[in-house]
């Protein structure tokens, strides 16, 4: 029989114990010893600091802690970059080691209808947050791709060139690229509005701060802002900010996921996010590649999007991301890596915005990779017959433009000259004006001749 500690000494225990309870926690810091430019150098324990760790860095002005985030290391110096202003740090300020939930997020459902930063701070002037019971972090890994449930049902987008057209099913994830003014703002918040989700969540990430109030009131409006959560970093704020704000947006969508809700995602744009991570990479030393982008980029890029989709449960992100094409080159190496990931893309061009024709979608050059399956089978020869026509259209359009076709020459090229009226008629869509994708079957088969 083992013996037991005497009655003392379970006394001196209990006493050990109440005198370590009512010690203060250690605080584990190092100091500032060089900045430059937007990056802190911190030297102390290194050790206890990690890749992706929250640093606070306390200044003197009274504007309290600067938040920091450690992006690589150098000998015995951590690398930080700041989610703020560096007005007030010195060298010898010390930088508080934060603990690994820093920075996670807390969602509930009191969140609908809020404007939050890239912090999950709320900007709307509304009070508090509601905090939920579980911890969401910010760079989650998707779900394991053989336990995810297969794409949904065709999900009606009310927009009918895109539900006709690009049929889009639940969870598939899309990318919306276009260069600057052609529109991609004012689609994106028809989609918000119209699409058959349960939850809208939209990241404006580097958006013009002059655009955040009237993309709330004019565009999303009361009624879709009551059913979402807007995550906003304007494009003056650092670097670490505006490639936060793409990883709050999709943390948000996944609680509502694994809420069960059908949730439709939207970031703009995806472009923004990649320049603010090759910010973040040349500044801790990476090599820049293709235009300056640095590795890291590309190994993100696909972190962040494939996070979209369907879930292991019955929620699931629809994902729709827009990509900002610089000099309108549809090939530049975002593009290209973003194409390359999603589940199709959705191409807007400058030449349809300049005629008038809103959305500027170009159908021939746009492809979402669940078509046919998506398509209503009834309805699948009217869609390849209208896809014909457009395609004759282009090819011969030089030609009719310059008068130098003449009818009769082409049975096919009569046809698509008599047809295009209403086909651009069909692919135009005012801003107030909501299409299903039943309806939109429907007045395609009219306009071609096909039911």
């Amino acid at each position: 029989m083992t013996d037991r500690p005497a009655i003392g000494t379970w006394a001196r225990l209990s006493d050990a114990g109440a005198a370590l309870a009512g010690i203060e926690q250690m605080e584990v810091y190092g100091r500032v010893v060089a900045i430059r430019g937007l990056l802190v150098e911190v030297a102390g324990p290194v050790a206890a600091m990690r890749l992706g760790g929250r640093l606070d860095i306390a200044v003197e002005t009274g504007t309290g802690a600067v938040p920091c985030e450690i992006i690589g290391f150098q000998g015995e110096r951590a690398l930080a970059m700041p989610f703020g202003s560096l007005e007030g740090v010195r060298r010898g300020c010390p930088a508080y080691v934060r603990d690994e939930a820093a920075g996670a997020l807390r969602p509930s459902a009191a969140w609908l209808g809020r404007t939050i930063d890239a912090l999950g701070r709320p900007i709307d002037g509304l009070g508090p947050l509601e905090a939920g019971p579980a911890i969401y972090p910010l760079r989650a890994d998707p779900p394991p791709a053989h336990a995810r449930k297969r794409v949904g049902p065709p999900l009606d987008l009310g927009i009918r060139c895109i539900n006709t057209f690009l049929t889009m099913c639940a969870g598939q994830r899309m990318g919306i690229f276009a260069g600057s003014g052609v529109g991609k703002s004012v689609l994106l918040s028809m989609l918000a509005r119209y699409t058959a989700a349960d939850v809208a969540v939209i990241g404006l990430v580097g958006e013009r701060g002059r655009e955040v109030q009237e993309f709330l009131q004019d565009d999303l409006g009361a009624a879709g802002l009551a059913r979402s959560v807007v995550v906003v970093a304007t494009s003056d704020e650092p670097a670490l900010m505006r490639r936060n704000a793409a990883y709050v947006t999709l943390a948000v969508a996944e609680y509502f996921r694994d809420q069960g809700a059908q949730v439709l995602c939207m970031i703009d744009s995806v472009t923004r996010f990649a320049m603010a991570q090759r910010d973040i990479g040349l500044a801790a030393g990476e090599p820049p590649t293709a235009k300056g982008y640095t590795p890291t980029v590309f190994s993100e890029l696909p972190r962040l999007l494939e996070r979209a989709g369907p879930g292991t449960g019955q929620g699931a992100i629809s994902g729709l991301f827009t990509v900002l094409v610089e000099g309108d080159d549809h090939n530049e190496p975002v593009a290209d890596a973003v194409r390359g990931i999603l589940d199709g893309h959705i191409v807007m061009e400058r030449g349809i915005a300049e005629r008038g024709r809103y959305p500027a979608i170009n159908v021939l050059r746009s492809v979402s990779r669940t078509m046919p399956k998506a398509c209503d089978p009834a309805y699948l020869p009217t869609v390849k017959r209208a896809r014909r026509v457009l395609s004759t259209y282009a090819d011969m359009e030089e030609l009719i433009r310059l008068g130098a076709y003449r009818a009769g020459a082409s049975p096919e090229v009569d046809e698509a000259i008599a047809l295009m009226p209403d086909i651009e008629a069909f692919l135009g869509q005012g801003k107030e004006e909501a299409t299903s994708i039943g309806e939109g079957y429907a007045r395609l088969a009219e306009i071609v001749g096909d039911s």
